[in-house]
């Protein structure tokens, strides 16, 4: 037992210290870019009231995260093709497996993505409705939206959205291959939709969310904070009739409804549990 936990201590650290470059790059490089473009002229995110809540989330969920989805892809190989030991689970999933582990990687990377997002479309529309906004408020909850703020999500709602997501597209048989190139891309574009960005990118906001499309997500519900739901493909919105950025406007005013909404990260956690 304690072998197996200093293990798994271990490997936090290996984690967070791999974490560390990639937010200091995003951390130099957007706040270059919001010197110049930004969406909501202010001070900058690193004077920010919340930051050391948005500081918490960003190095604590990426690694909850990582477990939630060795736990599933554990249970789903269980239940779905017999595996039960842990050197069959990673010959099995190593490369993937079927008909998509056959085609090329980038072809693997495209359906991924595709399917992905997708799925968390569907998803985070859920966790709008009624009984499942509780978790996803605290998402919603930064009144200052900085690139930082992007892991700022309950772990309920990590779980029974981007997890979910990544382990059905693992048992489909996409190879976690994908995982080396699409994880960092993915990271920085969930940091880039929360930057203070003014960027729209013209016609190409149809083709992939940008930080004007996804900050009006953040507005309130009746701006346009029921609108947006697709993390990568906006395409998506379109389809389903949720798509929204009002020529020359530009979002601002961002938070929840819910004045006693706690600041902290503790606070932010229990809090559904308790309402």
């Amino acid at each position: 037992m304690k072998e197996e936990l200093l293990t798994v201590i271990v490997d936090i650290g290996h984690s967070f210290l791999k974490s560390i470059p990639i937010s200091l790059g995003l951390a130099v490089v957007f706040t270059l870019l919001t010197s110049f473009w930004a969406c909501n002229p202010g001070r900058p995110w690193w004077r920010k009231s919340d930051l050391a809540t948005d500081i918490c989330y960003w190095f604590f969920i990426p690694v909850i995260t990582r477990y939630f989805r060795i736990g599933l892809l554990i249970a789903g190989a269980a239940v779905l093709f017999g595996i039960r030991t842990t050197d069959d689970l990673i010959a099995f999933y190593e490369n993937g497996h079927g008909p998509l582990a056959q085609l090329p990687l980038v072809a693997q990377m495209v359906l991924f993505l595709i399917g992905e997002d997708i799925i968390t479309y569907w998803t985070h529309r859920l966790f709008h409705g009624a009984r499942l906004w509780k978790y996803h408020a605290v998402h919603h909850s930064s009144e200052e939206l900085e690139w930082i703020s992007a892991a700022r999500f309950h772990p309920i709602n990590m779980l029974f959205g981007a997890v979910i997501a990544d382990v059905v597209m693992l048992l489909a048989g996409i190879s976690p291959n994908v995982f080396v190139v699409l994880g960092p891309i993915t990271i920085a574009h969930s940091a880039f939709v929360h930057a203070n960005l003014n960027w729209t990118l013209g016609p190409f906001k149809y083709v992939i969310a940008t930080p004007v499309f996804h900050r009006w997500h953040h507005t309130a519900a009746e701006r346009g904070g029921e609108k947006n739901f697709a993390a990568t493909f906006p395409v998506l919105d379109l389809i389903f009739g949720t798509f929204y950025m009002p020529a020359g406007e530009l979002p601002d005013r961002y938070g929840i409804a819910e004045p006693d909404y706690p600041a902290g990260f503790g606070g932010q956690f229990v809090r559904p549990f308790i309402q």
